[in-house]
C-alpha cells in the first residue's frame, strides 16, 4: 500500500513517485452458436496513471500523466480496428508555501489534454474517409495562478480566479457548420479567460486496492451568446455556465503482475452539443446537432483486466 507522503519540514528534499501501468485483453469465439452473436472478437486496453513529485523545502513541483487507450477488433467488420478510448492528460504544478505552518501554497499550473490517433463516428458508411478528431484536433491548453491547498500526495485543491485555455484543431475538423470543439468555422484556435478549480484525491483502501478522483470546473469569463451564419440558430451562454470534468479511477491487484483498472468520467460542455446520426432522403448518413442550447453530458465508463505494474 502506497501512503501519502507528508512534508511538514521546511528542510525536506525528496523526491516522490507512484502509479499504475496495465495491459489487457478480452477475447470471445462463437462457433455455429445458436443463440448468434460476434463471431469472433478481441478488445485490448492500456490505462497509465501516475505522477512524479519534487519537494525543495518550502517548494514543491508535482506531475500527474494519464494516458489511456484501447482498440476493438471484430469478425463482421473484417477484423478493422475501432476505438474505444483515448486519452492524454497531463498536468504539472510548481508552487512555494505562503505560510510553513499552513498547508496553503502560491501555485502556478499547466494542463495539457488530447488524444494520440483519429477519431471517427463509426455509424457512418463513410466513416474511414471522415473523421471527426487527431492528435491536437483539440489539443487543450490550460495556464492558471492560484492558491492550492494540499494534504500530502494523495489531497489538493487548487483555485485559480484567473486561468488561460487555449483550444487548436485543424481547420479540417472545424470547416463542419457551427465548426467544432468550440471553435467557430473554419478556424483553428480558440482563447478563453476565466476561472478554475482543479481538485484530486487519492485513497488506498486496502494493500490491494486503490481509488483516485478527480473534479476540474472552468468557468469562462467571455462567454457569451452566438449565432450561427448560416442556420441563424442562438447557442445561449454565460460565465456561469461552467465546463465540468469529473474523472474516476478504481484499481484493484489481486496478484503480483495481474489486476483490474475500472474508469469512469463524465464530461459537461457547453461547446460539444448532443449529436445524432440520421439517414437523408437520398439515403445518405448524416450528423446533426440537436438545437437545445445547452451541451449533453459525455459518458466514459473502461474497464481493463490482465497484467499490471504497481510502481
Amino acid at each position: 500500500m502506497q501512503k501519502s507522503f507528508e512534508y511538514t519540514d521546511k528542510d525536506t528534499v525528496a523526491w516522490i513517485h507512484g502509479g499504475t501501468c496495465q495491459i489487457g485483453m478480452n477475447q470471445g469465439l462463437l462457433h455455429n452458436w445458436n443463440a448468434g452473436g460476434e463471431i469472433a472478437s478481441l478488445t485490448v486496453n492500456g490505462v497509465f496513471s501516475g505522477f512524479l513529485t519534487r519537494v525543495y523545502h518550502n517548494q514543491i513541483w508535482s506531475n500527474n500523466l494519464d494516458l489511456a487507450y484501447s482498440l476493438f477488433y471484430a469478425y463482421s467488420n473484417d477484423f478493422v480496428p475501432r476505438k474505444n478510448d483515448d486519452r492524454i492528460d497531463f498536468t504539472s504544478k510548481y508552487g512555494f508555501k505562503i505560510d510553513p505552518k499552513k498547508p496553503f501554497y502560491l501555485t502556478t499550473l499547466f494542463n495539457f489534454r488530447s488524444q494520440f490517433s483519429k477519431g471517427y463516428n463509426y455509424t457512418l458508411p463513410d466513416w474511414k474517409q471522415n473523421p471527426i478528431s487527431d492528435f491536437f484536433s483539440p489539443g487543450y491548453f490550460t495556464l492558471a495562478e492560484g492558491v492550492e491547498l494540499r494534504r500530502g500526495t494523495n489531497l489538493s485543491f487548487f483555485l485559480s480566479p484567473i486561468s488561460a485555455r487555449y483550444t487548436v484543431a485543424n481547420s479540417r475538423y472545424t470547416s463542419m457548420t457551427g465548426g467544432a470543439f468550440g471553435i467557430e468555422q473554419g478556424a483553428t484556435s480558440r482563447f478563453e479567460l476565466g476561472a478554475y478549480f482543479s481538485g484530486r484525491y487519492k485513497v488506498d483502501i486496502s494493500k490491494t486496492m486503490s481509488f483516485k478522483t478527480r473534479l476540474d470546473l472552468y468557468s469562462n469569463y467571455l462567454a457569451k451568446n452566438k449565432t450561427d451564419g448560416v442556420t441563424g440558430r442562438v447557442t445561449h451562454d454565460n460565465p456561469g455556465n461552467i465546463d465540468i470534468l469529473w474523472d474516476n479511477l478504481f484499481s484493484w491487484k489481486f496478484s503480483k503482475y495481474f489486476g483490474m483498472v475500472a474508469g469512469l468520467t463524465f464530461i459537461y460542455d457547453n461547446d460539444f452539443p448532443y449529436s445524432s446520426t440520421y439517414v437523408n432522403e437520398s439515403g445518405v448518413a448524416q450528423s446533426k446537432n440537436d438545437p437545445a442550447d445547452l451541451g449533453w453530458l459525455q459518458l466514459r465508463q473502461v474497464f481493463t483486466f490482465g497484467f499490471e505494474y504497481k510502481f
